[in-house]
C-alpha cells in the first residue's frame, strides 16, 4: 500500500510514496533525513524551512512505529546511533556483519551510510535485529 505525499524540497516538487523509504533519521534540532529511493540522494527537513513537509514525514513514523509495536512480522526497529535516532526497516537491509565483540554492522540500502549497534547501548534494537536475522535467514549472530 502506497503513502504518497508532496513536498517542496530544493526547488523542486517532489512526490514520494513513504512507504518506499528504508529508513529515517531524526536529530535532536528537528532535523528529520531520508534518502530517496534507488539514489544517494538525501532529503533533510526541519520545522523552520519545510514544516508541513515535515510534519507529515514526522506523523508517517509515529504511525509506522505504532504499527510495528503490535504487529509481529513488521521489522521496523528503533536504534539511536552517533546522536540521531534511526528508524530502519530491517526487511531492506541484506547485509549484516557481526565483529568478535558482538557489534553488528549493516548498511542502508538507499544511501552510503552504515549504522553499527552495540548490545550496550541499544539493547532492546539489538535483540530485534538477531531476532530478524534468525527468522529470515535461519542464522544466528554472534
Amino acid at each position: 500500500m502506497a503513502y504518497w505525499i508532496k513536498i517542496d524540497y530544493d526547488r523542486r516538487k517532489y512526490l514520494i510514496d513513504l512507504d518506499s523509504i528504508t529508513a529515517f533519521s531524526c536529530q535532536p534540532n528537528n532535523r528529520i533525513t531520508f534518502w530517496l529511493p534507488n539514489s544517494s540522494e538525501p532529503i533533510i527537513l526541519n520545522k523552520q524551512g519545510s514544516e508541513e513537509s515535515y510534519s507529515l514525514v514526522l506523523e508517517y513514523i509515529k504511525k509506522k512505529i505504532h504499527i510495528t509495536d503490535q504487529v509481529e512480522d513488521n521489522w521496523w526497529v528503533r536504534i539511536i546511533y552517533d546522536r540521531h535516532e534511526w528508524f530502519i526497516d530491517l526487511n531492506c537491509i541484506s547485509t549484516f556483519a557481526c565483529e568478535l565483540n558482538g557489534r553488528i554492522t549493516f548498511w542502508l540500502p538507499d544511501s552510503t551510510k552504515d549504522i553499527i549497534i552495540n548490545p550496550q547501548s541499544n539493547p532492546e534494537s539489538y535483540q530485534k535485529i538477531l531476532e530478524f536475522v534468525n527468522k529470515v535467514t535461519g542464522y544466528s549472530l554472534p
